[in-house]
């Protein structure tokens, strides 16, 4: 079924009509990597494109073009992961954008799933306010949870919210129950060598601290949780929207 908000689906005569009233882009951004075994290698890119897809709907905001991986060097050691050089990542987003400053997008909304690609998104977004009088914001989204799961949430910190843990799991139970397989979940702990210095920025391979990709507690992830999460953070990333970009319907 045709989704109205995605540029792709549009023809370029539908295009026009629609970016008359509309001057906020959203971008998704996700990764294919280890997501645990119960989860897909597309996770991050899975769940970027159902919240894309719910903001726009509430902010009258369009969907562009969708990288679906990103840098994931860090995971590289589990099969199927995809990784993105930096700077790869850094011209397609790029070109993306000239693209859109071109056609007169004043608004863009990244909604990221993946950690590695925030510091390219951001160099990017910082770029372009200087020097094309837009504004841009991004969504970390498995950090953006945090704050916004808290009493949804049973567990905190790594367990709640580490790699494909509980937070992830109920995320995905609630966009794609399809694509979850509970029989897999796992309780990972952080070895504890590597919970000593959590203050200090370490390059530690991601397989040397889960045999499986997952780091908390899956084992509790649940359709409610993910459905509860998932509201209260579209509600918030709408109420921004509404607030700091011009142009927002009220």
């Amino acid at each position: 079924m045709k989704n109205t908000n995605w540029i792709k689906e549009m023809s370029w005569t539908e295009f026009v009509e629609r970016k008359a009233g509309c001057d906020t882009v959203i971008i998704p951004a996700g990764a294919i990597e280890v997501y645990g075994p119960q989860l897909p290698l597309g996770s991050d890119s899975i769940v970027s494109k159902a919240i894309c897809e719910m903001v726009a709907e509430k902010t009258n905001a369009m969907i562009g073009p969708f990288i679906e991986v990103g840098e994931s060097a860090a995971l590289y050691g589990f099969p199927g992961t995809i990784k993105i050089m930096p700077q790869t990542y850094y011209l397609m987003m790029r070109d993306i954008m000239d693209s859109l400053v071109h056609w007169g997008f004043k608004n863009f909304m990244f909604i990221n799933m993946h950690a590695g690609n925030v510091p390219i998104i951001s160099q990017l977004c910082r770029e372009y306010q200087r020097s094309s009088a837009i504004t841009c914001a991004q969504i970390d989204w498995w950090r953006f949870t945090q704050p916004n799961s808290v009493g949804i949430c049973e567990n905190t910190g790594w367990m709640a919210h580490g790699h494909a843990s509980e937070c992830g799991t109920s995320v995905m139970l609630y966009l794609h129950p399809e694509y979850v397989d509970l029989t897999k979940t796992e309780c990972i702990k952080m070895p504890e060598e590597y919970t000593k210095y959590p203050d200090i920025v370490t390059y530690t391979e991601f397989m040397d601290k889960t045999p499986n990709g997952i780091l908390g507690d899956a084992t509790i992830g649940t359709r409610e949780k993910g459905e509860a999460i998932v509201a209260k953070c579209v509600d918030r990333i709408v109420a921004f929207m509404k607030n700091e970009f011009s142009g927002q319907p009220s």
